[in-house]
């Protein structure tokens, strides 16, 4: 067989090329994947890879073909003796048995990903799981800020033990089945040797009796009331990160954090746009023309405000810092208010009379064209 093309990669294909290809069949063809696999093409790619990711074997395989090894190869991949894996041979997997689970991938990135993950899972201290809530607050208190008690449901480190799983005034000693290393060798013949301690999970450490409270867990399931601090300004569908409120971490780990996220209610009076509060007044066409002074009613409070002669229907006025706290500053935004000049539909006998006369010193042809209504 052609090793490069077992492999699916060309003749100047980089080392890193090489490698990422064997991963690729490794896992679709091991005889333990969830697939099923296929045992004959695992053992061709894993020959091919062995020769192809060794510079001295793969100069000798450009140079001279299979003739390299000193006898044909078959099909099958039969072995041979370029060696490889410091000495492992590709038919040791033949009667050898591999239960990796869904763990298959972390075993793979071990060895052909760099190392240092040997043994991950269930080694050492653990953290904790984060949660997520969601909480509902008024639009008022999104605005000033509001403190929020809420329970909460989660695996707390168990007081009997303190989290160390152990019998209270009982001895924790170093595992003898690992010696205190958290891994443990199970297939010797194979480069996949070292996995975590089946008898400590991989902490290096047991308890001579576990505690009866939580059975050795460290940790139990509690409910508890927790104060969430909304800070003010906060918007609608922000989330709020509370480290360590999560649930504990297991032989020793630290906590998980907590989401909030946080829903904000909206007001009837008010329409919020970033750090600035939105409203309408309407006024009478007399207070337009005119001017006044009017109330205008604010999150902070009602202001009075000038309107000047002749504002038209549509201007908008500033109230300066009275609008939302930009979060954890001293910053406000403003009220914007947008001023609606209303136009009588209806008038008396004596409105009717005042406005012609208006209208007659101002020179104005105005035509009715209704009854009781200027057109």
């Amino acid at each position: 067989m052609d090793y490069y093309k077992t492999l699916g990669v060309e003749k100047n294909a980089t080392e890193g090329d090489i490698k990422k290809a064997y991963r690729k069949f490794a896992h679709q063809y091991h005889p333990d994947s969830k697939g099923g696999g296929d045992e004959k093409k695992f053992k061709e790619v894993t020959e091919a890879y062995e020769v192809l990711s060794d510079k001295q074997k793969r100069q000798q395989y450009d140079q001279f073909g299979h003739a390299a090894k000193g006898a044909p190869s078959g099909e099958g991949g039969g072995g041979g003796n370029w060696g490889g894996f410091g000495g492992f041979n590709v038919n040791d997997f033949q009667n050898v048995k591999f239960d990796f689970g869904d763990n298959l991938g972390e075993v793979f990135d071990t060895f052909f990903g760099g190392g240092g993950r040997r043994g991950r899972a269930k080694s050492g201290p653990e953290r904790g799981e984060d949660l997520e809530v969601v909480i509902q607050v008024s639009f008022e208190e999104a605005i000033f800020g509001a403190t929020r008690d809420m329970e909460l449901s989660r695996l707390e480190n168990c007081e009997t033990c303190d989290g160390n799983g152990a019998e209270p005034g009982t001895e924790i000693t170093t595992c003898e089945t690992c010696s205190g290393t958290g891994q443990q060798v199970r297939l010797q013949r194979t480069p996949f040797a070292a996995g975590a301690c089946s008898n400590c999970e991989g902490s290096g450490r047991v308890a001579k009796r576990k505690c009866k409270t939580c059975k050795g867990e460290g940790r139990s399931l509690k409910t508890s009331i927790l104060s969430v601090k909304i800070p003010a300004g906060i918007n609608d569908k922000s989330t709020l990160r509370l480290r360590g409120k999560g649930e504990a971490g297991q032989k020793g780990g630290e906590a998980g954090d907590l989401f909030v996220h946080v829903s904000v209610a909206p007001s009837r009076q008010f329409e919020r746009h970033g750090e600035d509060i939105h409203t309408t007044q309407s006024i009478h066409l007399l207070q337009a023309v005119l001017g006044d002074e009017i109330p205008v009613k604010t999150v902070h409070g009602e202001v009075t405000l000038r309107v000047p002669a002749g504002t038209p229907s549509g201007k908008v006025f500033k109230l300066k810092g009275k609008g939302v706290p930009r979060v954890n500053t001293d910053h406000l935004g403003d009220h914007l208010v947008t001023i609606l000049v209303d136009i009588p539909e209806k008038l008396s006998k004596k409105d009717r009379e005042l406005y012609e006369a208006l209208a007659t010193e101002s020179k104005l042809r105005i035509k009715p064209q209704g009854k009781g209504i200027f057109g």
